[in-house]
């Protein structure tokens, strides 16, 4: 919220943008985009990649809304490497990294409106790869963020709309891929360390008093 928020103030100080839209959901700018006249069609969607540590849009939805002719700057915390490269892959004009300056966030902006892509210093390492990570599939990540970040089984599956044996049994495929490059993972300290150490969720989040990140 406060990152859309002062974006918005960047972006309206500035001088060279006009905000046609602002919302909370990727689904909300497309009930909004369907009914807008031509005239108030955007050039250029900025989209938050995660919110709350949660995917806030998928691949499908941004492929469908570039096919629709739309250039698309996404922010992304780093929480997720696989989910930006797959975004990336995708067509994306360009990524920003939420800790980026306000300078780079315009420099951006502007790269994008041209037509020219654009992604970090920060983000492109990340990007390039990440060879000494298990690769998971984008369950397994989900289920990794979400646990690492201090939800129980139960909230996992409700998050993702799974039951707690599937949670489990992703959390559980998780533990082997990390085990067949020599990490033990037992414990959700465990799990909480891992993810900071390969990027899943914030180092910098703040902790609890067992040492886990606050969901």
């Amino acid at each position: 919220m406060l990152q859309r928020v002062r974006t918005e103030e960047l972006l309206r100080g500035e001088g060279s943008f006009e905000i046609v839209f602002s919302g909370e959901t990727a689904p909300e700018f497309v009930k909004w985009v369907r009914e807008a006249p031509d005239e108030q069609r955007p050039h250029l969607l900025l989209l938050d990649l995660m919110v709350e540590r949660r995917p806030s849009v998928d691949v499908d939805l941004v492929e469908r809304l570039l096919a629709a002719g739309l250039r698309i700057l996404v922010f992304s915390a780093l929480a997720s490497p696989m989910l930006v490269r797959k975004i990336v892959r995708a067509g994306v004009t360009g990524v920003i990294g939420k800790r980026d300056s306000e300078t780079d966030i315009l420099a951006a902006v502007h790269a994008a409106a041209r037509g020219e892509s654009w992604v970090s210093t920060e983000l492109a390492a990340i990007i390039a790869g990440d060879s000494g990570r298990p690769q998971l599939s984008t369950q397994e990540e989900q289920c990794l963020v979400l646990y690492a970040s201090g939800l129980t089984l139960d909230q996992v599956g409700d998050a993702l709309h799974i039951s707690r044996e599937t949670a489990k049994q992703y959390l559980d495929r998780v533990k082997k891929k990390y085990s067949s490059l020599g990490v033990d993972v037992r414990t959700k300290l465990d799990f909480a360390r891992m993810a900071w150490a390969d990027g899943y969720i914030d180092p910098l989040a703040p902790l609890n008093q067992n040492g886990e990140p606050l969901s």
